[in-house]
């Protein structure tokens, strides 16, 4: 890791394009900027790991990470992949604790720090700044209200499926082994191989290269749909 020099004005234009700080006053958006620095990470950087202490709220400027944990036996779960614009580390950076996940650069990146503690101090000085992370908080909770669903009421080939659609919008990842897939699911790779060659043949997809085609939209539909 490395830091880059940066510009005032790239500081608060990062901020501007934020869910978190978009409609903030040109006055708090220069006193955020002056707490905030850019890291450079090379592919396979560990950014940080799961009990670490919390430095700062991070904002991908480019390239890929994955955030992901680690079973007592060493199985990997990703539970996300980081790309251009996307935050994280939100709940350490403003509740204090240690961090709760592992993030790891899939690629060459540059992610943007900012300073946790004063952001602390921002929301207990300005209540819309508060407004704004409760309300982002809330959107958090209902996105893993939904994925906690899926690993209850989803089979695995039909999270699958749904995976799929959501890779093809992830233009910028690499492409997936089936190792790789199954660390997303939380399952293991030889039942995604079972689960592929199952789409395969039911007549919804293809697999040529090791790459996925989808090749009857209206079965792979039915596949993305909740089990019975």
């Amino acid at each position: 890791m490395k830091s880059l020099e940066t510009s005032t004005k790239e500081r608060i234009a990062t901020l501007r394009g934020n869910e978190y700080f978009d409609d903030l006053p040109e006055t708090m958006l220069k006193e955020i900027s002056e707490h905030m620095n850019l890291r450079e990470y090379q592919r396979g950087d560990v950014l940080f790991w799961e009990g670490d202490p919390c430095d700062g709220l991070y904002i991908v400027k480019q390239g890929s990470a994955k955030i992901f944990r680690l079973s007592p036996q060493g199985r990997q779960y990703i539970v996300r992949i980081l790309q251009e614009k996307d935050t994280f580390a939100e709940v350490p950076a403003f509740d204090g604790s240690a961090n709760p996940v592992n993030v790891e650069a899939l690629e060459n990146c540059h992610v943007w720090v900012i300073d946790d503690k004063m952001l602390r101090g921002l929301i207990a000085l300005h209540p819309q700044f508060a407004q704004k992370v409760l309300g982002n908080f809330g959107r958090m909770l209902r996105g893993m209200v939904h994925k906690v669903s899926e690993m209850a009421f989803y089979q695995v080939t039909h999270r699958l499926a749904r995976l799929i659609v959501e890779m093809s919008e992830e233009k910028s990842t690499p492409h997936w082994t089936q190792e790789q897939l199954a660390a997303r699911l939380g399952t293991v790779r030889e039942v995604v191989a079972r689960s592929l060659k199952e789409l395969e043949r039911s007549g919804a997809i293809k697999i040529e290269d090791r790459r996925i085609q989808i090749v009857d939209q209206e079965i792979f539909r039915q596949w993305s749909q909740p089990s019975n």
